[in-house]
């Protein structure tokens, strides 16, 4: 299956809960392997915000992500709509800090792109695919989840809040494709003992009886209820018995667990891909959505890296030799740390470093006991990334890449002299304005020895 992304730009407008604020957003068609962004044009250099769990800041009655200065709250109901809509790449700029709740459902978001159209890109889809039961229990919250093997999507979630009125709940999406339908127009909810603390925290300032379900379980005072009006800015609120506020009618019988299954998709696409597998969860909340996705999430590289080992076959001719890699690169012996290239695409590079004993640098480090240093496996995974980096510039040999930052840097086995090492870096996003972000993973053999997030600069030589 292909990516896909919205045919053509369309906005929406609304008000933040938390904040009260009225934003307006504007969705834009993405290319392949973008990924879902959000960008704050109200801050200077309107930074940008990937959806990815690594952003998550706070879990707070919402899923908040973050990138420098930059914050986006509440994303989890637009992230639930792409998501069950399958749009895996789209721009969403927004001129505030928090997505409007609409009507406390995913609804909106679905029309919207329904709409303007959904349209295939040519890349293919990556699948994170289940293969064994992943399980995941929050202690501080007693929420349970687990991931199992299955043909298709599915998810089930569980709720319990021990209230007489909601009682237990659960509700189930066995195909993607009634997500609009089933899922979508479930709306948030809040028990009204909640209320009072959240507005006391300066939150739900957007809050309204049209865009959240209050579920009374207490009866309460005419003086509790002026109160509550009060706050909420509405003239009166009544409850003529336990139930819901106002009466309000609920689109389905178990709306709220249906609002907690879109809740759970939503924060699962902060994954960065779909699942194949069936999900069941018990309990959930955002913090502990966010906890499962990351562990989800290590898995999934975890899989990829052994799914993605190269092959290397010493008798094929090299894509890249090393004379037309040193008219790339500006390193010179002692420090050309890439001997070949055996693959290069668009968005990944596979090198080749070969380890001897006769190096430099071993009559220094580990005298006795020759080991090759990790920080040296990081240059040369960088320097095989930098290949494939400047060989998409147009004025080859005329660019150098800077080290910008690393991040998750892990040395999981020795180097050793007599050792091969295969050298893969993928492209983590597009890159733009020169910002190269690469994925690294180096192998010997069948087994990852270093792995890490590399961020560079491409500069003009001067």
């Amino acid at each position: 299956m292909n990516q896909k992304t919205i045919a053509k730009e369309i906005s929406l407008q609304g008000i933040g809960l938390h904040t009260g604020a009225k934003v307006s957003m504007r969705f834009k068609p993405a290319e392949e392997n973008t990924g879902i962004q959000f960008c704050r044009i109200d801050l200077p250099d309107k930074p940008i915000i990937p959806a990815d769990v690594s952003k998550v800041i706070s879990t707070n009655r919402g899923t908040t992500l973050q990138e420098g200065i930059a914050q986006v709250w509440t994303v989890e109901h637009t992230l639930s709509a792409l998501h069950g809509l399958g749009i895996d790449n789209i721009l969403i700029e927004l001129d505030g800090p928090e997505i409007p709740i609409m009507d406390g459902s995913a609804k909106y978001f679905v029309n919207a792109f329904k709409d303007v159209g959904i349209i295939d890109l040519n890349a293919e889809r990556e699948i994170f695919e289940i293969t064994e039961p992943i399980s995941f229990e929050d202690e501080d919250t007693g929420a349970e989840y687990v991931a199992v093997p299955s043909d298709e999507f599915a998810i089930t979630t569980l709720i319990d809040f021990n209230s007489g009125i909601l009682g237990q709940q659960f509700a189930s999406l066995d195909d993607i494709n009634d997500y609009g339908d089933q899922i979508a127009p479930c709306r948030t909810f809040v028990f009204v003992h909640e209320l009072e603390n959240l507005l006391n925290q300066n939150l739900i300032k957007g809050g309204d009886i049209d865009n959240a379900i209050v579920i009374v379980d207490r009866m309460m005072s005419q003086s509790e209820l002026d109160e509550l009006a009060k706050k909420l800015n509405k003239p009166s609120v009544k409850v003529e018995r336990e139930g819901v506020l106002n009466t309000i009618q609920l689109h389905f019988p178990n709306e709220p667990a249906r609002h907690k299954l879109l809740d759970v998709i939503g924060d699962l696409t902060l994954l960065g891909k779909s699942i194949k597998g069936k999900i069941v969860t018990k309990k959930s909340g955002h913090k502990s959505n966010i906890e499962f996705a990351k562990i989800l999430k290590k898995k999934y590289l975890e899989s990829k890296k052994l799914k993605g080992i190269p092959q290397y076959d010493p008798n094929l001719i090299p894509v890249v030799d090393i004379l037309q890699i040193q008219k790339l690169l500006p390193h010179r012996y002692p420090f050309l740390l890439v001997d070949k290239i055996i693959e290069l695409s668009n968005n990944h590079v596979v090198g080749i470093k070969n380890i001897s004993i006769n190096e430099e640098l071993f009559q220094g480090h580990f005298p006795g006991n020759p080991v090759f240093p990790g920080m040296l496996q990081l240059e040369a995974l960088a320097q095989t990334g930098g290949v494939l980096a400047l060989s998409l510039q147009e004025d080859k040999g005329e660019w150098d890449t800077y080290f910008l930052k690393v991040d998750n840097a892990k040395f999981r086995q020795k180097v050793l002299p007599g050792d091969t090492l295969i050298l893969k870096m993928d492209l983590a996003a597009p890159i733009r304005r020169g910002l190269v972000i690469m994925n690294g993973t180096a192998y010997v053999g069948n087994k990852v020895v270093c792995e890490a997030e590399l961020t560079a600069q491409i500069v003009k030589r001067v």
